[in-house]
C-alpha cells in the first residue's frame, strides 16, 4: 500500500480536514479544549469503564456535529455567496445542532461529575 492508494488517501484527507478546523474554527478549538479538560477530570474521578464509554461517545458526539456544521457552512457559503434567508436558515439551524448536542454533553457531564465530586466532599 503506497502513499497513493485510495484508503490512505482518504484518512490525508480527513486529517486535512481536522487540521482546517482546528485552524478555521473557533468553536472546534473550544469544544476540544474543554473536551481535554473533562478527559483529565474523568481520569482524576476514576470514572468506571460504561461512564468513559458514555462520555466518549458524547465527546465525539458534540464534536461531530461541530464539524458537519463546519462543513454545512462552508458548502452554503459555496452556493449562496449573497445573503440569502434560506441560506440563513441552514446556518442559524446547523449552528442549533451544535448548540442543542453541547448542551446534551454538558448534563451527560453533570451526570457523570457531580455524584463523583460529591463524594469526594
Amino acid at each position: 500500500m503506497g502513499l497513493k492508494h485510495p484508503t490512505v488517501k482518504s484518512f490525508k484527507y480527513a486529517f486535512e480536514g481536522l487540521k482546517t478546523a482546528v485552524k478555521r474554527e473557533p468553536n472546534f478549538r473550544i469544544h476540544i479544549a474543554i473536551a481535554v479538560i473533562v478527559l483529565i477530570t474523568a481520569f482524576i474521578l476514576k470514572l468506571t469503564l460504561l461512564e468513559w464509554i458514555l462520555l466518549a461517545f458524547t465527546i465525539f458526539y458534540v464534536i461531530t456535529l461541530e464539524l458537519l456544521n463546519t462543513a454545512l457552512e462552508a458548502y452554503v457559503n459555496l452556493v449562496s455567496p449573497q445573503f440569502h434567508p434560506e441560506a440563513k436558515i441552514a446556518k442559524d439551524v446547523s449552528a442549533a445542532m451544535v448548540l442543542v448536542a453541547a448542551c446534551a454533553s454538558v448534563i451527560v457531564g453533570l451526570i457523570l461529575f457531580v455524584p463523583k465530586i460529591l463524594a469526594l466532599l
